[in-house]
């Protein structure tokens, strides 16, 4: 007998966040590392693809940590390990194919959100045309709205964020290469991802929430729900991603190729 995902949902609702922050941590680390061992560089490229559209609806969902008196944008865990990846694709495959890979990723992004508006402009059913075997689909068009509609409007904020910060993170990453002697690997994925994200924190935060909004954040809301609070979790997850890239080194079983 299958769980409908329903039952699935609401048994997860019933979890502490903390419990299902971590689970994701450890689901998106490990598909990483899977994708790497598996895949290679193409298996990580499509890693980043589907972690940075996913991470762009996650984004519109703030959840309610114990640790936090503000509640928290969802998104961290899964676009910081869109960093573990291109990290891994610098170290595995040198750094033109962490730059391809974001790249792709910024494609990815204005393609989906093209076929989200045309795919929204299909009119929708009418209760005559849905009849009785189609009713399910009369709220489909409100919902996708509720979820997609914002999409477009954060679409410059995102995309702003995303290249401005990942560009960064190759670039430092090869910065503290080169400074250290190819030593110290746990020290070019921590610090390239800390800084990177705190970049693309406050630069989406600022024009998604402020500059592009119709209805401008508060300076609270914005400095601890979605600058601070998703940043301090970054930083959280930058610390915790460390042993992943190491896996993932040694999954491939191949010595890192120097920073190109």
């Amino acid at each position: 007998m299958s769980l409908p995902i329903s039952d699935i949902v609401a048994a997860l609702n019933g979890l502490p966040p903390e419990a299902l922050w971590l689970a994701m941590l450890l689901l998106c680390f490990g598909a990483t590392v899977a994708a790497a061992r598996w895949f290679g560089e193409a298996g990580l490229t499509a890693y980043v693809v589907v972690a940075v559209l996913g991470a762009n609806l996650q984004v519109l969902k703030p959840v309610q940590f114990s640790v936090f008196a503000d509640p928290v944008a969802l998104g961290t865990v899964l676009f910081a390990s869109t960093y573990l990846a291109t990290d891994m694709l610098a170290e595995l495959y040198g750094r033109a194919a962490a730059r391809r890979a974001v790249a792709i990723g910024f494609a990815a992004m204005v393609l989906w959100t093209l076929i989200l508006i045309v795919t929204l402009g299909f009119a929708p059913l009418t209760p005559d045309q849905a009849g009785e075997g189609l009713a399910w689909a009369l709220p489909v068009q409100g919902a996708m709205e509720t979820l997609f509609t914002p999409v477009p409007a954060l679409l410059v904020a995102g995309l702003s964020g995303y290249l401005l910060s990942q560009y960064h993170d190759v670039w430092l990453y090869g910065l503290i290469h080169r400074a250290t002697g190819g030593r110290h690997l746990w020290l070019r994925n921590t610090g390239s991802t800390a800084v990177s994200a705190l970049i693309d924190t406050v630069v989406f935060s600022v024009l998604a929430w402020v500059v592009l909004a119709p209805e401008p954040l508060g300076w609270r809301p914005l400095l601890f729900t979605y600058i601070l609070g998703t940043w301090v979790l970054r930083l959280v997850v930058a610390a915790l991603d460390t042993p992943f890239i190491y896996l993932a080194r040694w999954a491939l079983a191949r010595r890192a190729p120097a920073y190109a």
